[in-house]
């Protein structure tokens, strides 16, 4: 049997910005493949170019040369509204930051993304509601996220990423601004997703116990790989706490 193509398939990417008299390359030459159902941490230090490779990936930003393919579609060559469908459709995201509207409730946060597709009220706010009760939320379902903790509001925002049941998963540094129980929760959350559903997820971070959590550590310094390998396969050093 031909093996599957990968869900993200990264080639000659480079993303240059200008700035003053010089120009600023914060990534040079990226080549990447991640297959479906994949766990994939996004390794390094501030500055090392994590974050504007997640912005390509998603199709936040422009590449200067190369492209970025998800799931055979080249998103690096769509327009605005096609790569505003194409996330709608295609693509979850948790932020450090939580991102959840301030004026709606838990389960009107969650039942976002699949307003978006169209999906009834009636059935996505029961859609939401589900999600909820499994990340145990089932209590705070009408709270306001200014009436949660900052775990809770995490969780909010991890229903909200999978309700929908999208190809892939973008979590960005999306323990950052907990404490470390819970930041254990969040990512054993977000594994048990991953696994029941069978998506990809690319986890972006520089906290070397939540790269733990991956099947896979892609660690960049200045713009450029340096490191690719199986989680089993990194120095303790790198690995953090055991799962």
């Amino acid at each position: 049997m031909p093996m599957e193509r990968p869900i993200i398939e990264v080639r000659h990417l480079r993303k240059e910005y200008p700035a003053a008299d010089e120009t600023v390359v914060a990534l040079d030459g990226i080549d990447l493949a991640i297959p479906r159902g994949q766990i994939c941490c996004v390794y390094g230090e501030s500055g090392s170019g994590k974050s504007t490779l997640l912005n390509q990936l998603a199709g936040m930003e422009k590449p200067t040369r190369g492209g970025v393919r998800i799931g055979g579609t080249v998103i690096s060559r769509l327009d605005e509204r096609e790569l505003a469908a194409f996330r709608q459709r295609h693509l979850g995201f948790v932020f450090q930051s939580y991102n959840l509207l301030p004026n709606l409730t838990a389960v009107e946060n969650v039942a976002m993304p699949l307003m978006f597709r169209g999906v009834p009220k009636t059935q996505r706010e029961k859609a939401a509601r589900g999600m909820l009760r499994r990340v145990g939320l089932g209590k705070r379902l009408n709270h306001y996220p200014t009436q949660m903790s900052g775990g809770q509001q995490q969780r909010v925002g991890i229903a909200r990423a999978f309700v929908a049941r999208p190809q892939v998963v973008f979590a960005d540094e999306p323990t950052g601004n907990l404490d470390s129980k819970t930041k254990i929760d969040v990512m054993e959350m977000i594994v048990s997703f991953a696994r029941a559903l069978d998506q990809t997820i690319v986890l972006v971070t520089h906290d070397d116990n939540m790269a733990a959590y991956a099947d896979r550590v892609v660690t960049l310094l200045d713009g450029r790989i340096i490191d690719d390998r199986p989680v089993a396969a990194v120095p303790a050093s790198t690995q953090g706490a055991s799962r």
